[in-house]
């Protein structure tokens, strides 16, 4: 436990900044297992029409820092190949 009050301090600011990306990253979780579904399920139209809401919650994430930069870009990439391979 912290003992000063600065040490308090910022063990409630993470508190509060955790509740966030913790929301963040569900999110992203949440929409990327609902294209890999419908990717598996072989239905392209309704994985693109889904692409666009992944891409938000993917850039909002990174905006923050919940996720890093280069792993959002990782993630909408293989999101769009995921996508691209169904025929």
């Amino acid at each position: 436990m912290p003992i000063t009050s600065s040490a308090k301090k910022a063990l409630r600011a993470s508190k509060r900044k955790r509740v966030f990306n913790v929301r963040h990253r569900d999110e992203i979780s949440g929409v990327m297992k609902d294209i890999k579904k419908l990717v598996s399920q072989g239905n392209k139209s309704a994985a693109m029409k889904l692409l666009p809401q992944a891409y938000s919650e993917i850039d909002k994430a990174a905006k923050t820092n919940a996720i890093k930069r280069n792993a959002a870009s990782r993630k909408k990439s293989r999101l769009s190949a995921m996508i691209r391979k169904i025929k």
